[in-house]
């Protein structure tokens, strides 16, 4: 029987760990936490959204980092292999739109008690607060870990599941690299993936806790336009974040990064062309005829934006509506359809929701996840260099991972 070390009780360690046992091994599972999926717990805004059912090229498009490297493991546990294993544990899934496949209660918990509970089935040796420093390698094989408290744990194969250096208060701080790079693994520079944006405008401020839907944003580097994506955005009170914009987060955060000017051209009436939109217009100022301009737009916005989009589009705020200009008219036309922004900064690293960088994939097994540089070693989840959009992308990548590591881990 294969003694297996699971380092890690996030998405990724927990399929290893319940695969790995299922296949025979010995497994023991060592979480810095004082318990399981802390960070399982808060994806999807507590809902856990664990996998999407788009097909699998369409998934790998949707992982930006290093999809392709994914295939293998894709070929062995994928989407619909996920379903199934959530729903024998008893916890029915559902699918919403675009794809994302949640737990039919809208609850992360029951997909963590469902792991727990079947490691407590399988017999998989917990324990909490265990902070592994060091991998212990023989002959360039892993033989076991050593902890914060020195404790040395043997062990045939290792697998490390750690995550990224996002929500530091999960559990996840970084630490997982610097094991890995002690070992001789080379670490693709870390930076935030599926983050917020900062954004210079002051305007943007007023706008806090402001969520806007079915809008069009692209985005601008350099004067070029680059990327654009539909769909939910919401401000805050340092800027921008939302689906879209996480989703188009982790290119900018590169460009930004290599010193690039990067502006949003936000279109906050995508389904009407500049002649529709001035037609519904025109519309509201006859409606609103007698009214002041700051008083005649909330058939066309929502109230917390009109006055700054006013100012914006250079327009006396107490002018009667008879009494504006085509001129004027034709500024906020051209202002709804392309408001801009410039992005500053991203939030930091601690604030993503999944890093980008990690363990090159350069130096794992696509077909195992076992280390090329140290036998015996797996390295799964987001520790590796692999990121995605939102979306159930990230998750069902951490599942596919651990599965196939656990079931290599498990042979004699």
């Amino acid at each position: 029987m294969q003694k297996v070390i699971v380092i890690g009780g996030g998405a990724a360690g927990l399929m290893a760990a319940v695969t790995a046992a299922q296949n025979g091994a010995e497994v023991l599972l060592l979480e810095k936490n004082d318990r399981l999926g802390k960070k399982l717990l808060i994806t999807g805004k507590g809902r856990c959204n664990v996998t999407n059912t788009a097909p699998l090229q369409d998934f790998v498009k949707n992982i930006p980092g290093n999809g392709r490297f994914l295939y293998s493991v894709f070929s062995q546990f994928f989407n619909w292999d996920t379903w199934s294993f959530f729903e024998e544990l008893n916890v029915p899934l559902k699918e919403e739109r675009g794809g994302r496949v949640f737990p039919v209660s809208d609850k992360a918990i029951d997909i963590v008690n469902a792991f727990v509970n079947l490691l407590h089935s399988l017999a998989v040796q917990i324990k909490y607060n265990e902070d592994v420093k060091e991998i212990k390698v023989e002959n360039n094989k892993a033989v076991g870990v050593i902890t914060a408290k020195g404790d040395f744990y043997k062990a045939d194969s290792v697998i490390l599941a750690t995550g990224g250096a996002s929500y530091p208060g999960t559990g996840s701080n970084g630490e997982g690299f610097k094991i890995a790079r002690a070992l001789g693994h080379n670490i693709v520079d870390l930076h935030p993936a599926l983050v917020p944006l900062e954004c210079e405008e002051d305007w943007v401020k007023n706008w806090q806790g402001l969520s806007l839907r079915n809008i069009n944003t692209k985005v601008i580097v350099d004067g070029k336009e680059e990327r654009e994506m539909f769909g939910e955005m919401l401000f805050t009170h340092f800027g921008v974040s939302g689906p879209i914009i996480l989703s188009l987060s982790r290119q900018i955060a590169l460009d930004l990064k290599a010193g690039k000017n990067v502006e949003l051209s936000i279109n906050l009436k995508p389904a009407l062309t500049r002649e529709q939109l001035d037609k519904r217009i025109c519309r509201d100022f006859e409606k609103y005829s007698r009214k002041q301009i700051k008083n005649a737009l909330h058939d066309l916005l929502p109230s917390k934006m009109i006055m700054d989009i006013i100012d914006l589009a250079v327009i006396d705020e107490d002018k009667f509506v008879n009494q504006i200009s085509k001129e004027e008219r034709e500024r906020l036309v051209d202002l709804l359809q392309n408001l801009t922004m410039t992005i500053t900064h991203t939030r930091p690293l601690s604030e993503a929701i999944v890093t980008g960088g990690g363990i090159s994939t350069k130096e794992i097994n696509p077909k195992t996840m076992e280390s090329k540089l140290i036998g015996n070693l797996y390295c799964i989840g987001e520790v590796v260099d692999v990121d995605a959009f939102t979306g159930g992308y990230n998750l069902q990548a951490a599942f596919s991972m651990g599965y196939v590591a656990g079931v290599d881990c498990a042979k004699e």
